[in-house]
Order: structure tokens, then C-alpha cells, then sequence
């Protein structure tokens, strides 16, 4: 089990791309500088998705972990 500190989750199960990247991009932009947000995806296109997307903005993904089909992803928003 993770014991990452999370400030906010987003649930994004059952969502295909592009929408779990859009959802996170919407929590992300209304959560302060330094909060995490856990998002959990059962998309394995969201792998790439979270990779590009923390890479264009800046935010910090801290941990990605892939567990039964659900992809979950640990942002901290920078």
C-alpha cells in the first residue's frame, strides 16, 4: 500500500482519454501551490497522458503506481 499524503482526490475510473487528463488539469488549477492530488485511472493511456502533461506545466508528478488496471498518479501542484 501507498502512504503518500494527498490533499485532494480525483476519481477518473471508467473515463477514456482525453477526459481523466482534462479532469486533473481542472482539480489541479483550483488546489494551492504544494497541494498532491491522487488521481485514479483505469485508462493505460493516461500513463503517457500524466507524463507529457506534468512535463508541459511543471507540476511534480511524484508517483505513478499501477495496480489491477487502475492507474494511480500522485501530483503535486508546483
Amino acid at each position: 500500500m501507498n502512504n503518500i499524503a494527498y490533499d485532494q482526490e480525483l476519481d477518473c475510473k471508467g473515463l477514456n482519454c482525453p477526459l481523466p487528463i482534462l479532469k486533473t488539469k481542472k482539480q489541479v488549477d483550483a488546489m494551492e501551490i504544494g497541494q498532491v492530488l491522487k488521481m485514479e485511472s483505469t485508462d493505460p493511456g493516461s500513463i503517457s497522458d500524466m507524463n507529457a502533461w506534468t512535463k508541459r506545466t511543471g507540476h511534480e508528478l511524484i508517483s505513478h503506481i499501477e495496480d489491477g488496471g487502475i492507474y494511480t498518479f500522485y501530483v503535486k501542484k508546483t
